[in-house]
This record gives structure tokens, sequence and C-alpha cells, in this order.
């Protein structure tokens, strides 16, 4: 055989059927990252469970990071153990 001819019908089968197939294809290799992504975060939430200075280390990092970049406003979260401890020095000072 050197030439066949399909139907249209055929032909467009045969093309949704392929088109199927790479978006079945497509879904598995997104949710295999989906998956990897959660078994890192998994590791990561152990190890800043374990090591509390993790946390405060990325949280320096991404800060580093956000003020490397061009933006005109950063929210920076301040502990409210700070304010704290500084609205108890304030009120003895103005005693």
């Amino acid at each position: 055989l050197k030439h066949v001819d399909l139907p249209t019908e055929m032909q467009r089968a045969m093309a949704k059927q392929a088109e199927a197939e790479r978006d079945r294809r497509a879904k598995i290799i997104h949710a295999e990252g989906e998956f990897q992504a959660s078994e890192k975060l998994a590791a990561a939430a152990e190890i800043i469970g374990r090591q509390p200075a993790a946390l405060q280390l990325r949280y320096l990092q991404t800060l580093t990071e956000v003020a490397a970049e061009n933006n005109s406003t950063l929210i920076f979260p301040f502990p409210i153990e700070f304010l704290k401890a500084f609205s108890q020095f304030t009120d003895k000072t103005t005693d």
C-alpha cells in the first residue's frame, strides 16, 4: 500500500484521540510534579519543625530576594512581642 485516503470523519476521530492522549499525558506529568512538590514541602516542614532557626534563615533569605527587586512598597511583618517590649519601654520613659 502506498496511499490510503481515510474518510474525513475517521481523520477527525484519530486527531481527537491523539489530542486526548496528549492531554492525558500532560495531566499525568502535571500531577507527578504536584506530588513531588508536596513531598518536598512536607520534608521542608519537618526540617523547620525540628530546627526553628531554619525558618528564620528562610525568612531573611526571602527578604533579601524581595529587597533586590524594584519594589516601591515592602511589607515587613514584625513580631508583636517587640511592640509590647517597646511599649513597656516608652511607658517607663514617659512617667
